[in-house]
């Protein structure tokens, strides 16, 4: 039987693409679908189509409020449609359906908040100093957007993308990761349900060159809007040189997740194991370093390790799976290469460190605990990008907080305390853009996240947001039916 096929969404038109490639099923290692490969030509012409259907009064003449009500109707076809979305996202990259379904559903949320944002973007009245002017600031959309997003998350990281652009005015050209693009592809369908005008939203998927240069670098392109590794992220910002195209960057994290002695040991645990074992670690967020107070280093860890052991790995479709595969094979690959050093390093191996047999094969690796001694190993510097947890002792808070700001990365933090004093000064001292305080793992799209370091450039998500996909235009008014006096003067 042939594998189902998908296609992609320029100009308003579904198209097979003249180049394709199969999408791996990671629970079984087995191509399952087969998805379009974009060149550069598809590339450009989506954006071209994004740079024409700016000026179309189609889109270009709607209301704010019009264009609100286009994002809340994706908003309500997004919520119709998360079981089929969130069984696309479990088949292509393993995530688990009972998150996906969970997540999808809640994305909804996302573009209803920025539908009701739409009409909410005002200018300003500025008060010059000279009495025969007027002067005002309008806000107007930015231009075309590239937005590029990783395979996790994905329909998620893409409403934080689309929704305020859109509420903007702008256009957007929308590039899926080629690892499981399958929910991005069928979101299209939805896309153009809602109405949106031809051109307004593009999506594609496809590989470095060919794709994701030509995207970020096209001298049409206004902004770009991209989540994924620093290593990519640097390409990216160098593609970018030819259209100086303004910038954010969302990247990964080794967030430390901070237990005190005086935390709720059993409800400090529960989060550690959201923070690292679900989404099998998959996730920008994850909460990779945990640094424990020595006194209860043994107590929490033994709880940890309880929990690990009792996790149940299977079929990602299976409602009752709490931890499905990795995405890929050099996941696996990458991640047993960087235990194997931190253990020749000193890092003591307390529950996992392997791969698992899987219900269909596929690229599982068992729940990790690696107990360090300080944070001079592979796995506490490195980002893994899966269900591995690094777990280091700290003497008081003074060491904690220079223990957490030890990193590169700074996009996410965990604080465990009953004493709020002290969780105050640590939210201060922290290093990081997101601190979650007894919690772990926690979104809105009213709370705007982004990092420090390595972990990024600008925020998304909140009101601001939308701002960042505008700029302003200065407009001065003379109000005086006198002639001009001196035309030699700067007034």
């Amino acid at each position: 039987m042939p594998l189902p096929r998908f296609q992609a969404y320029i100009d308003g038109v579904f198209e097979p693409g003249e180049a394709s490639f199969e999408s791996i099923d990671p629970s079984t290692g087995s191509p399952w679908a087969v998805m379009p490969a974009a060149t550069a030509a598809d590339v450009d012409r989506a954006v071209r189509a994004a740079h024409r259907a700016l000026s179309d009064p189609a889109w270009a003449g709607l209301t704010a409020s019009a264009r609100g009500a286009l994002l809340n109707r994706l908003g309500d076809l997004v919520a119709e449609h998360s079981g089929r979305l969130a069984e696309l996202e479990t088949r292509d990259t393993g995530k688990i359906i009972r998150e996906t379904s969970a997540q999808i559903g809640y994305v909804a949320q996302y573009y209803r908040y920025y539908g009701g944002l739409a009409d909410k973007v005002e200018g300003a009245y500025l008060p010059v100093d000279k009495p025969d002017m007027e002067a005002f600031l309008r806000r107007e959309p930015i231009g075309v957007v590239a937005a590029v997003v990783p395979w996790n998350s994905q329909l998620f990281l893409s409403a934080v993308k689309l929704g305020p652009a859109l509420a903007a005015g702008c256009t957007v050209v929308l590039k899926a990761s080629e690892d499981g693009p399958a929910p991005l592809l069928e979101f299209a369908r939805l896309v153009e349900q809602a109405g949106f005008p031809k051109g307004v939203v593009n999506i594609v998927t496809g590989f470095g060159d060919e794709c994701g240069r030509t995207l970020t670098s096209h001298p049409l392109v206004s902004r770009v809007a991209f989540t994924g590794g620093p290593s990519t992220a640097r390409h990216v910002v160098r593609n970018t040189a030819a259209n100086l195209a303004y910038t954010t960057l969302e990247l990964g994290g080794k967030s430390p997740v901070v237990v005190f002695s005086d935390a709720n040991l059993e409800s400090a645990a529960n989060a550690v194991v959201a923070g690292i074992f679900a989404a099998s670690g998959q996730s920008c967020v994850a909460g990779s370093r945990l640094l424990v107070e020595r006194t209860v280093h043994s107590r929490l860890l033994d709880v940890l390790t309880r929990k690990a052991k009792a996790i149940r790995i299977g079929n990602p479709q299976d409602p009752a799976t709490e931890m499905g595969p990795l995405a890929t094979a050099r996941q696996v690959t990458h991640i047993e290469d960087v235990v194997a050093r931190s253990l020749d390093a000193g890092a003591k191996l307390v529950t996992g460190g392997r791969r698992h047999d899987g219900p269909g094969g596929g690229f599982y690796y068992e729940p990790t605990i690696l107990a360090c001694a300080d944070q001079t190993v592979a796995c506490v510097r490195e980002e893994l990008f899966g269900p591995v947890l690094s777990v280091i002792p700290f003497d008081g808070e003074e060491d904690a907080v220079t223990k957490a700001n030890d990193s590169e990365f700074g996009l996410a933090s965990g604080v465990f305390t009953n004493n709020l004093t002290r969780a105050h000064r640590m939210i201060r001292r922290i290093r990081a853009g997101v601190v979650w305080v007894n919690t772990y793992r926690a979104v809105s799209p009213i709370v705007p996240f982004g990092g420090y370091g390595l972990s990024g450039l600008g925020r998304e998500g909140g009101l601001e947001a939308v701002l960042d996909y505008t700029r302003t235009k200065s407009v001065w008014i003379r109000t005086s039916d006198e002639p001009i006096a001196d035309p030699f003067v700067m007034r």
